[in-house]
């Protein structure tokens, strides 16, 4: 497999650090608000690229922090906490707030087939492991304390800037949005591995530490809950492009400057969802939720099949025409493998299944194209093979891909056999209703298609888009629903 190093800016051989396991951390949700769909795009690409590795015969230990304390509004280590603005925003204690939007986020991975990693930590289960690292951090010259706060001291780096480099001027205050000056620091770069309540008096969650009463900066937390489950060496560290700087070029620096030694060999980022005003923000309080999705009719599997059909690193745009025609192909695609015949007992087409399946895992090995790796669905729906071969491809691929492509399609095949039907043909309303005229239009229009009076079909059918009603032509029939 290849991947995208972000460190290297270069597509590299992935080769684990140890035969026997490859560790894989993720950075997880703060969670002070729901997740919104452009946090979950980059989630969506980290289960794959987690399945992809399972798929291949890696033994994965995936860990994700919860960010529970400590996320400033801003990522100069300025404004006010995130966690804390969210239990002020619902008149709740911080730790009530926590529990509620981890829980709805793991609600939303669920959705959206994306699989609980091995090892989910709060960033205040670790308060032990932080002070360790400052400790030593502080021993070895790294850091300083300053207006009673811990600063990491990057003039001792020979290289800072890991992933991009910028201008000193375009750090400088009043420059680049969010960066406020703070008198403590000896250079512009530096950040905050501890605030004392010298810091912050309204402070909800404080614990004592050598340097006083207080709480770890956001950085250091997964610097320290990496290192307690998966030890002093990480094989890939994920996250959204907008982690790259500072995020993860502050935990590099923390913890090789810690440790001694190189870090982690692959840094993966997934790149921004975009709407048509920019990127989605719950700052700005611009973002859509799974919910909402719902509540709209969406399938959140459409979603993530919406993601998949670009490359993760490529900004996607998302607008609701593009997520119907998201929708629509994946009605089609269920649709298909629902017109297959299983045949349990028939013997593997193995040539066949072999090809289909090299064709696919050269798509993820490829720097994980799932654009390529739904090519390959369409490819096995086509080849000249058995239907029960074929059904076996998809159900291969789905371990990665996470579509429920077997399980939908087997239930759209029992609503097809159970609906009534007049000359072999079914009318399936998406939502249960029933309602005689348009089943009599939808009617009329398949007995012109069947006449091959296509004018008198087609009329029927934009006839019917007036009224509000959509149609889905799927094998043996057709589904409707109200607009």
């Amino acid at each position: 497999m290849y991947l995208y190093n972000s460190a290297t800016h270069k597509k590299e051989e992935f080769v684990p650090n140890h035969p026997d396991i490859v560790k894989m951390y993720t950075c997880g949700p703060t969670v002070y608000h729901y997740a919104h769909i452009g946090n979950l795009r980059s989630y969506i690409m980290e289960d794959v690229l987690e399945k992809a590795l399972r798929y291949e015969g890696y033994n994965v230990k995936r860990v994700m922090n919860i960010t529970d304390v400590g996320h400033l509004a801003s990522d100069a280590d300025t404004g006010e906490d995130k966690m804390l603005k969210g239990a002020k925003r619902e008149h709740k204690s911080v730790m009530e707030i926590a529990q509620f939007y981890t829980d709805a986020f793991f609600d939303d991975c669920r959705k959206l087939n994306i699989k609980r990693p091995d090892v989910v930590e709060p960033a205040t289960n670790c308060i032990n492991e932080y002070i360790k690292i400052i400790s030593r951090l502080l021993e070895n010259g790294f850091a300083y304390e300053a207006g009673g706060n811990v600063y990491f001291d990057t003039s001792k780096l020979d290289k800072y800037y890991i992933f991009n480099d910028h201008d000193e001027e375009d750090l400088a205050v009043g420059v680049r949005e969010g960066v406020e000056e703070d008198v403590n620091k000896r250079n512009k770069n530096d950040f905050v591995l501890w605030f004392t309540k010298s810091k912050f008096e309204d402070q909800a969650l404080k614990w004592d530490s050598p340097w006083g009463v207080g709480y770890p900066g956001w950085h250091i937390e997964c610097s320290g809950i990496s290192m307690k489950h998966l030890g002093g060496d990480l094989d890939i560290h994920c996250g959204g492009i907008d982690n790259a700087f500072p995020h993860h070029t502050n935990e590099i620096a923390q913890s090789e400057s810690y440790l001694g030694h190189k870090w982690c060999n692959f840094w993966v980022h997934v790149h921004h969802l975009n709407t048509n005003s920019g990127k989605m923000s719950k700052s700005k309080g611009e973002f859509l939720t799974v919910s909402l999705l719902e509540s709209k009719g969406y399938d959140p599997l459409a979603y993530r099949l919406f993601c998949l059909q670009s490359h993760y690193r490529r900004n996607l745009v998302f607008s609701y025409e593009n997520l119907d025609n998201t929708a629509a192909t994946y009605e089609k695609m269920i649709a298909k493998i629902a017109a297959l015949k299983p045949n349990e007992g028939a013997p593997m087409d193995q040539a066949a299944f072999d090809a289909l399946k090299q064709k696919f895992q050269a798509a993820l090995d490829n720097d994980l194209n799932t654009s390529l790796a739904i090519t390959a669905v369409y490819d096995a729906l086509k080849y000249k093979t058995d239907d029960q071969t074929k059904l076996a491809v998809l159900a291969d691929f789905d371990r990665v891909l996470g579509l429920d492509l077997i399980e939908k399609a087997a239930k759209k095949r029992k609503e097809l056999a159970a609906a009534p039907k007049a000359g072999g043909f079914a009318i399936v309303s998406e939502t249960g209703e029933s309602d005689p005229q348009v089943e009599a239009q939808i009617q009329a229009r398949q007995d012109a298609k069947k006449a091959k009076n296509f004018q008198e079909a087609d009329r029927i059918r934009d006839e019917l888009k007036a009224q509000g009603i959509e149609l889905t032509d799927v094998p043996g029939g057709v589904k409707w629903k109200r607009a």
